[in-house]
């Protein structure tokens, strides 16, 4: 996109945005000029907001979601039930199942996929903590929901997970196929989501 009858600041701001998910050069450019025109005031909550994000949030020490206090909320909500855990890749996966509101577990966070192709194995997720949290929890643990998406890393990172907790004598099951494969979970409707939840399967 050629941008040099663009004023330099606005052209570092359209390439800042086109480096978000999702938004293109055309959206960027768009995006860009409305925040400029929106005026001080607005640019100033824009940017009060991106910095107190900054500041404020970072991952939960237990289950690894985004948080602003440690442990998170949900964490250290007495009402969730210790004996199920849910496995998600990204943080965006557990404010997908959240929306659904069937789920009254915890959550692990595993912050990718296990891809071989792309040199990521099961050191660099988190893998180790989600077995650790078996031990060291101080309740037991009776089931562990293997969530991730269903496509092809998923359903390798799925495959492992339930190889490595089979022999820990702990259910491990996983999300039914009302979801199609290849999809996000954080793009399926609640009343998917919700359903795959109950009819989950267990893996042996």
């Amino acid at each position: 996109m050629i941008m040099s009858h663009l004023p330099e600041a606005i052209s570092q701001l359209v390439e800042e945005l086109r480096k978000l998910p999702g938004i293109g050069p055309k959206t960027a450019q768009r995006l860009a000029f409305h925040l400029v025109v929106s005026g001080k005031d607005s640019m100033n909550r824009l940017v009060s907001s991106l910095i107190e994000a900054r500041d404020k949030i970072g991952y939960c020490s237990v289950c690894g979601n985004l948080t602003d206090v440690d442990p998170c909320g949900i964490c250290q909500d007495v009402r969730r039930d210790p004996s199920v855990i849910c496995v998600v890749a990204y943080p965006k996966d557990v404010l997908a199942i959240e929306r659904a509101g069937a789920f009254r577990g915890l959550y692990h966070v595993l912050h990718g996929y296990i891809e071989p192709l792309k040199g990521i194995g099961p050191e660099e997720i988190r893998v180790k903590e989600l077995m650790d949290r078996l031990v060291s929890t101080g309740r037991e643990v009776k089931e562990v929901i293997l969530a991730t998406n269903p496509d092809v890393d998923g359903e390798t990172t799925a495959l492992y997970l339930a190889k490595e907790l089979k022999p820990r004598n702990v259910k491990v099951t996983r999300l039914a196929r009302g979801l199609p494969f290849g999809a996000d979970l954080d793009y399926a409707d609640e009343v998917t989501l919700s359903k795959s939840l109950e009819a989950r399967r267990e893996m042996t």
